[in-house]
């Protein structure tokens, strides 16, 4: 397809900041709104007033939940966005979406029900007025978060070979998150099939923007080598012209662009909080285009706004009678439960390494299943990441293992948008301690996606990464921050140890994957051979469990519980036969490598046995995963353990000193003095 003429490339246009103008239409003429742009047009525009004028309406009531933000003034935007797309597009908006969801989806009795929490809502209640999901359309109230996950939806149709686009909506206020620039970087590195529109209405809730942006707002875009265009609000067919040719150039080029539109909402950012200059408000009322046409062309302006109304007062009439969401047995999170197992003695598995057991697990799962995609910093070959893991696979599945910037929370967010889109994405965090970096995109998206939008979506997005000292990497780079991870909605957590191979756990992953879930993969472990030999006098057992726990029980009756995960097995192993062999103290040991949701009933049922608990974890034992195990344990068990000591990093950042790294991180010998601690206890 040939370039349109008004997008030309940035770096050979003559304008420093690299803006096309687009057709600006003859706005001298005679032609009314109606002759520019056409009824529909018209209609679906004064549609969206009316809905958000009657959301303000209902919210001064008491009738609405939180807040809304509309897009007064904004309307046409998204109408012509939509209109210039096909119904597989993508949208993906931010908290003033109303506009864009109703221009693409016309779900206009769903989206006020929604607003008022109710059943009936097309996101059952749960999602309100910012975060919405229908006809491949979603919105989130978070700023810049979604640019990154819009990234990965045009991603996935690119791997697919598709027509398909996808369009992310933003504000002015928005460009000082940096996400949006990290995702901008891959879209046009990756030539993805993604538009960006800006809707520069000059305020930042009630900042204005000369307080905030510093140089030109498209330079930036351009100087990415991103296609931008420039149009406004009061030009309708200009408007309309800019994005249908925005809408061509990326679906026929499959290149991203960038639009942006000057526009000025007429109300408040949300509900009354508008401290701008009335005047000013005034004067942009006067040019508002529906305000105009509605004055200089009243009889078709009443017909339409007639019908408008209908509709609108019979969706709130419907929506009033309707039941407030609530919460079903089918809709309940995952919880921390206390589900018997069974023990099955475990068969000795291979002995080859773990970071090629893992690397090998990957290569089988990619042949199989070509859904799998993986994101990562220096994953492809020759170096294969920076423990190994991906070592060749970026030579068998060149397409589907791709280097990324430094870049974490764009890595997680294209990862996010890739798995609504239906693939299967795996996301290597060079570094446990990077995982701060994308914890938006974990936290506020991925965790969050499945329950807001009513169980229309799923994440099935895999972030694995190593975790842990012991290598002299200091404070940045040797943490364990699991735990801040721990808890969130819709998520898995799962560690793993030597005693099991990683494939058995992968590969039911990859059957199982339904959700967001971080794999833990300690730093020591890589270069470790699997299923060491099991000492003289236990028996390796793992549970029935789909991501078992580790059990290794002691030939006679244990004196105390020890409970571990991840990296720190083979410590704990070494201290519990020194306590028996220095000490006569007997050990069972408990290793789960699902994390969360936590099974607390293998645990809970050694420590009925023992009456002692020792729990050995890595990071800062405050308020951590230990913490929550003895919890539960109280809880289901009031008294139960009545002998309990944790084994824990103390509160310091993790030292490069090697010998004081060893003194501070859990050791055999910090262990053992803690087993033998809570057995001297009478």
């Amino acid at each position: 397809m040939a370039k349109p003429q008004s997008l030309v490339n940035p770096a050979n246009h003559e304008s420093a900041n690299g803006i096309s103008r687009a057709f600006s239409g003859d706005q001298g003429s005679n032609e009314t709104l109606l002759d520019q742009i056409g009824r529909a047009a018209i209609e679906k525009a004064f549609l969206i007033r009316r809905v958000e004028q009657t959301f303000l309406q209902l919210f001064s009531e008491g009738r609405l939940f939180g807040t809304v933000h509309t897009c007064i003034g904004q309307e046409l935007i998204g109408v012509a966005v939509a209109q210039a797309l096909r119904t597989d597009d993508w949208i993906f908006s931010n908290h003033r979406c109303h506009g864009h969801f109703i221009a693409k989806t016309d779900l206009v009795e769903g989206l006020i029900a929604e607003v008022m929490g109710k059943e009936t809502g097309v996101c059952g209640g749960w999602g309100g007025s910012q975060h919405l999901c229908a006809r491949r359309f979603f919105s989130n109230g978070v700023q810049g978060g979604i640019v990154p996950v819009a990234a990965g939806l045009a991603l996935a149709e690119k791997l697919r070979g598709t027509e398909n686009i996808a369009v992310v909506f933003i504000g002015e206020g928005t460009l000082g998150e940096g996400v949006i620039y990290e995702a901008s970087n891959v879209a046009a590195r990756w030539s993805l099939p993604l538009l960006i529109v800006l809707e520069n209405n000059h305020y930042s809730q009630s900042t204005p923007q000369e307080e905030t942006i510093a140089g030109d707002i498209a330079a930036r875009f351009a100087a990415l080598n991103i296609q931008c265009l420039d149009t406004n609000g009061w030009d309708a067919r200009g408007l309309f012209q800019t994005m249908r040719e925005a809408v061509e150039y990326v679906r026929g080029q499959k290149r991203p662009a960038f639009v942006r539109v000057e526009t000025y909402r007429l109300m408040a950012h949300s509900k009354g909080d508008d401290d701008r200059d009335p005047q000013e408000v005034r004067n942009y009322w006067e040019k508002d285009l529906l305000e105009t046409f509605h004055k200089n062309s009243p009889c078709p302006a009443e017909a339409i706004l007639t019908a408008v109304d209908v509709r609108v007062q019979q969706a709130v009439a419907a929506g009033l009678v309707s039941p407030y969401a609530q919460v079903r047995p089918e809709q309940s999170p995952d919880s921390c439960d206390l589900k018997p197992v069974r023990w099955h003695t475990a068969p000795v598995e291979s002995k080859e390494r773990m970071g090629q057991a893992i690397g090998d697990c990957f290569a089988r799962r990619m042949e199989m299943d070509e859904r799998i995609v993986m994101l990562g910093e220096d994953i492809r070959s020759p170096y294969g990441g920076a423990f190994k893991a991906t070592r060749g696979l970026s030579d068998k599945f060149p397409e589907r293992v791709r280097n990324m910037p430094i870049s974490e929370a764009a890595i997680v967010g294209i990862g996010n948008g890739l798995a609504l889109n239906g693939m299967r994405p795996v996301c290597e965090i060079m570094f446990g301690d990077f995982l701060t970096l994308a914890c938006d995109q974990i936290i506020n998206h991925a965790s969050k996606f499945p329950r807001m939008y009513n169980g229309q979506v799923q994440v099935p997005l895999i972030i694995r990464t190593p975790m842990g000292g012991g290598r002299g990497y200091g404070p940045t780079h040797s943490q364990s921050l699991e735990k801040h991870f721990l808890g969130l909605p819709q998520t898995w957590v799962l560690a793993l140890h030597e005693r099991i191979h990683p494939a058995t756990i992968y590969d039911r992953l990859f059957d199982m994957i339904d959700r967001l879930t971080l794999v833990i993969e300690n730093k020591l472990m890589y270069a470790r051979r699997l299923s060491p030999e099991v000492p003289d006098g236990f028996v390796l057992e793992h549970s029935d469990e789909p991501f078992p726990t580790t059990r290794l029980r002691p030939g006679g009756q244990a004196d105390v519980t020890v409970v571990c995960y991840g990296g720190n097995l083979p410590l704990v192993e070494e201290a519990v036969l020194r306590a028996f062999d220095e000490h006569e103290i007997i050990g069972e040991i408990i290793c789960p490598t699902r994390l969360y949701p936590m099974n607390a009933a293998p645990m809970l049922e050694s420590v009925l046995r023992t009456g002692r608990l020792v729990v050995v974890e890595e990071g800062h034992g405050f308020a951590a995963w230990g913490a929550e195990l003895i919890a539960r344990l109280c809880e289901a068990c009031p008294g139960v353990p009545a002998k309990v000591v944790r084994c824990a990093m103390p509160a310091h950042p993790i030292p490069s000193s090697g010998p004081l790294e060893k003194a501070l991180l859990p050791n055999p010998n910090s262990i053992l003095e803690n087993i033998r601690g809570i057995c001297a206890r009478v």
